[in-house]
């Protein structure tokens, strides 16, 4: 996948864990992991056109936070 090209934002990995069992506050012996499926984490990226320093304009993938931020400038 690709990554931001201003904040260096991407893909990070991650787990859905699932716990079983009464909590010890409720009186039961604590709650337990039973699984821990894998997922994945992805950036809110948008392939836009922007400006650079140099005024050339390229076709870059930016994170929606640095749009809304105002550290590009859209061409």
């Amino acid at each position: 996948m690709a990554k931001c090209a201003v904040t260096g934002k991407g893909t990070t990995a991650g787990r859905r864990i699932v716990r079983k069992g009464l909590s010890k506050m409720k009186g039961g012996i604590g709650l337990h992991v039973t699984s821990a499926t894998k997922r994945k984490f992805k950036a809110n990226l948008q392939r836009i056109r922007i400006r650079d320093e140099n005024g050339t304009v390229k076709r870059v993938w930016v994170s929606a936070k640095a749009i809304r931020d105002g550290s590009i400038t859209k061409a």
